[in-house]
């Protein structure tokens, strides 16, 4: 008999999760893609450390006696065990659900012939109710998980709205030959990234829904999920809104540079100094998102990209906006004296007899 090809191995691998997630488990109402990412991962380090002990434990020292070989059921890994006895074996770690049933314990019966028992079936014999999951879902945690996707649609309705409005007032500014000037290019740049980043944003939700929120129902789901090129759309998506994130505070930079810069010269700016409004609203950022993208590639491969396990490579992104931010509120603060005391003036001005006591 011929040796099963990798190829014919992996296809197991995932049959096997599958069947663990939809029918061995009966109470699991959903298996979305993203607890079954996980899960696989877990259930294939389970599988090789039972395989370890399966190859390297020391055989029972009565040979003669009867006895149950050690076997792995792609459920749990099982001993070597005595004629007539029960085995309980603790409940696999790799179940999604692993922190509320760690101590419970799934069971098999060693007949007395030495040979697993089995039902009527002809499937052997497997108590696992204690590893199951408990379904009893509390009116707190549906009323969070409501509020949840109440949230999601409120800003999604939001962004959609936004991008209408910014679509429009981008088209009317690029429209208008009057309104080409210098203070206006950085206004449609300010919208353009609004609108890439309500793009992004609206293309992240979706991909991730469409692979790691659907539920399970057919094999291909499965095989598509567990692939990395199922992913790498919606990292790209999740990339470009991170971008589109940065991008936008370096606006908001350039603007409050612009309305510094003709406030305290009180003349316009050169219309030739374009480029360097352009390096810091589409250029900076770049030169934050990549050193992210290599460690998210070489350190947190997992999923969409959507969670920060290590919070270092987290903060590569994060500061630079939190660096503009600062910037942008010193700058209004010191625009805001500007104005005040340009204010002052005028009144001083006017009004030449009147004293303010």
């Amino acid at each position: 008999m011929k040796d099963k090809s990798p190829m014919m191995d992996k296809t197991g691998d995932i049959m096997a999760v599958i069947c663990l997630l939809l029918l061995k488990l009966p109470k699991c109402e959903t298996a979305s893609g993203k607890v079954l990412e996980e899960t696989y991962r877990q259930w294939v380090r389970y599988k090789e450390d039972c395989i370890k002990m399966i190859e390297n434990e020391p055989l029972p020292q009565d040979l003669a006696s009867l006895f149950c070989n050690r076997t792995f059921d792609k459920y749990a890994c099982w001993p070597d065990a005595p004629a007539g006895s029960v085995v309980n074996i603790s409940c696999p770690f790799y179940l999604p659900w692993y922190d509320k049933v760690s101590q419970g314990v799934v069971r098999r019966r060693c007949g007395s012939d030495g040979a697993w028992e089995r039902e009527d079936s002809g499937q052997v014999w497997r108590d696992m109710s204690q590893c199951e999951e408990e379904k009893e879902v509390t009116s707190q945690e549906l009323w969070v998980k409501q509020l949840m996707v109440s949230f999601r649609m409120l800003y999604t309705v939001g962004y959609s709205l936004s991008l209408f409005t910014l679509i429009t007032a981008l088209i009317i500014l690029l429209s208008f030959r009057k309104l080409h000037c210098f203070r206006n290019f950085i206004h449609a740049n300010l919208f353009l990234s609004f609108i890439l980043r309500a793009v992004s944003v609206i293309v992240k939700d979706t991909m991730l829904e469409r692979h790691w929120g659907r539920e399970i129902i057919k094999q291909t789901d499965v095989t598509e999920i567990l692939s990395h090129q199922a992913a790498i759309g919606c990292r790209i998506a999740q990339v470009m809104m991170q971008y589109c994130v940065l991008a936008n505070h370096y606006w908001f930079f350039g603007e409050a540079h612009y309305l510094y810069s003709v406030l305290i010269a009180s003349v316009l700016m050169d219309n030739n100094k374009y480029l360097p409004y352009v390096c810091l609203g589409w250029g900076i950022p770049l030169l934050f998102v990549v050193p992210w993208v290599v460690m998210k590639l070489l350190k947190e491969n997992k999923e969409c990209w959507a969670v920060n396990e290590n919070m270092s490579y987290w903060w590569i992104i994060r500061f630079p906006i939190l660096f503009a931010s600062l910037i942008n509120f010193l700058i209004f603060m010191k625009v805001l004296k500007v104005i005040l005391s340009k204010l002052r003036a005028s009144n001083q001005t006017e009004y030449p007899d009147y004293k303010l006591r």
